[in-house]
């Protein structure tokens, strides 16, 4: 009887301890998850920054007499685009987040082409709200830059939380499933061709 009392107490302490790490798994994981939906959340904030300067922007440009229409369209449906695709944290697939990152990567290939164009109008180049706004445009861009890297470094965590042995045993019972960083833009390993003409 002396024996079965013990094989019970011995029973009852590894079962709470298995449940007290089940838990603390838990609790952890769902920590590191929010965090790392908080990351993304000021990801799309600093998007959104932009796209709100970009609209300013453009009502800039457009008072500029024989801007270029082509480009300045550019922008326009690029921006509509990218403020069209969004990706809700919950559901931050490698398809959602590749989607939102190539609506973002056009939007921005299109204002690229717009500050070269805007070289050849010293008007703008003089307009104090221009220059504003593009200071306001740099900055953003920085901005962008440092909230993915910390979103990024957000999922590493939780994606590290949730596929260490023995952790990844319980994140597939509990339904935590590996989230998606965001990448670098497709071709952006190699280094761009500079060419300099002295005539």
């Amino acid at each position: 009887m002396k024996k079965g009392i013990i094989v019970l107490i011995v029973l009852g302490v590894i079962i709470f301890g298995l449940y007290q790490w089940a838990v603390g798994f838990n609790n952890t994981a769902v920590e590191l998850q929010a965090d790392a939906k908080t990351a993304w959340s000021n990801v799309e904030s600093a998007y959104q920054r932009r796209n709100d300067l970009i609209g300013n922007l453009v009502k800039t440009v457009q008072g500029a007499a024989d801007f270029e229409r082509g480009t300045l369209t550019d922008v326009i449906e690029a921006r509509a685009k990218a403020t069209s695709t969004t990706v809700n944290a919950d559901n931050l697939t490698p398809e959602n987040l590749a989607a939102f990152q190539e609506a973002q990567t056009g939007l921005s290939g299109a204002l690229s082409k717009l500050m070269v164009v805007v070289e050849r109008y010293p008007e703008l180049k003089a307009n104090q709200n221009f220059l504003e706004l593009q200071s306001q445009l740099e900055g953003t861009e920085n901005r962008i830059n440092v909230a993915r890297d910390r979103f990024n470094e957000k999922v590493n965590l939780y994606d590290i939380h949730t596929t260490k042995f023995p952790g990844k045993l319980l994140a597939g019972l509990f339904g935590f499933e590996e989230m998606a960083r965001y990448k670098a833009d497709a071709g952006s390993e190699n280094a761009p061709d500079v060419e300099f003409n002295f005539n």
